[in-house]
């Protein structure tokens, strides 16, 4: 089978050292599959782009430099293949989006992967730039495709109802988590970058974007309800950007070391990312939407308690593995997190119950149910 797969998502994580969630699931499932069909990974932009990453993918990698929004715009308003795709079409069984860049391709059947319904169910939390055009041009492309693949049942849901697609034209694909994450970090490594952000083990800690939808105000309100005492033995390490929307956070952010509650850490690597994570006491992770919640499975492979949602897609991935509470009540948070801190019986029954749960996800199970459905479209 010949498959193009997007990439231009990807591509732009990888330019500025910021892989996110639909780039990680794009470089995993696109590995996967390379290994049981014949891939193209393309791009939707500059081709210059492409001169310095192509020794970072292990398929061909080419580029339709038509601008994305222009070649969208065309294909949405006139129902013809986005432009100078005829090409690829005479070389492609079928093409796999991962991402928002859904192109139409008149003569090769479309997979479009759909992670969540966020723009369209929440529009407060997307850019307000172009905002109606963007939604319009995206439930119009993906409503065009011939299958629709996304991460959960609740994603399934929301698409049905958001997108208008019937329920019978989406299958569900769990994700994986990478096995890195439960590698275990040796004692001189972990000190080494304990000792570079000066911290002790024993922390809480959240990973992800510093935007509104991840809840961080309520998360560093909730750490500030514990006692004095408590916020200073288990200080809140916050790991991520800033993304947006957050600008009355950053004084908060800034000003955890300097009350000695914890730290920002804005920029860390992998390798500092598992460490952190092995050495926590918890992982606090109560989003307030998500359409899979690759966070918590990663915590899990750390075998680090987690406390996180119990809305939305949460409950489905983390099932009993997790402390589960409603993301809008900041005492729930505060409350799970002392019980966390004082219960060492509840910490490791949480650890072992995510090791468990975790095993159910990976990326190889991942790719083959991807396959099932290219094999159902292209037959």
């Amino acid at each position: 089978m010949r498959v193009g797969f997007g990439v231009t998502h990807l591509v732009r994580g990888l330019l500025t050292d910021h892989v996110d969630g639909i780039g990680i699931y794009t470089r995993h499932v696109l590995g996967e599959i390379s290994r049981q069909a014949e891939v193209t990974a393309v791009q939707f932009g500059r081709c210059s782009e492409l001169d310095s990453l192509r020794q970072q993918f292990s398929v061909p990698l080419e580029c339709l430099p038509a601008g994305f929004q222009a070649g969208t715009a065309f294909s949405v308003l006139t129902g013809q293949s986005f432009p100078r795709s005829r090409a690829l079409q005479q070389r492609l069984d079928l093409f796999h989006a991962p991402d928002h860049h859904i192109p139409r391709l008149t003569h090769v059947p479309v997979v479009a992967t759909i992670m969540d319904a966020i723009p369209l169910a929440h529009p407060e939390w997307a850019s307000a730039r172009l905002r109606r055009i963007k939604n319009f041009a995206f439930r119009s492309m993906a409503r065009r495709a011939q299958r629709i693949v996304t991460i959960s049942e609740f994603s399934k849901s929301d698409i049905v109802h958001y997108f208008s697609i019937p329920p019978e034209r989406i299958d569900v694909t769990y994700l994986g988590v990478n096995p890195a994450y439960a590698q275990p970090v040796t004692e001189a490594q972990r000190a080494a970058v304990l000792g570079k952000y000066g911290l002790a083990a024993g922390y809480f800690i959240f990973v992800g974007t510093i935007q509104p939808r991840k809840n961080v105000a309520r998360i560093l309100a909730a750490h500030r309800m514990l006692p004095a005492e408590m916020q200073k033995a288990f200080p809140l390490v916050i790991v991520g950007r800033n993304g947006w929307g957050t600008d009355e956070l950053l004084p908060e952010l800034e000003g955890l070391q300097q009350r000695g509650c914890g730290r920002w850490l804005s920029n860390v690597s992998d390798a500092e990312l598992h460490a952190l994570l092995q050495a926590a006491r918890g992982l606090v992770y109560p989003s307030l939407y998500e359409g899979f919640g690759l966070p918590v499975l990663e915590g899990f492979a750390a075998g680090v308690p987690v406390i996180s949602s119990n809305t939305t897609s949460i409950p489905e991935v983390a099932a009993d593995a997790a402390l589960l509470v409603d993301p809008l009540q900041t005492d729930a948070i505060a409350e799970a997190m002392r019980r966390l801190a004082e219960n060492d019986v509840l910490a490791a029954d949480l650890r072992e119950r995510g090791r468990e749960r975790v095993q159910q996800f990976t990326w190889t199970a991942c790719a083959q149910q991807t396959m099932d459905v290219y094999r159902r479209v292209a037959g």
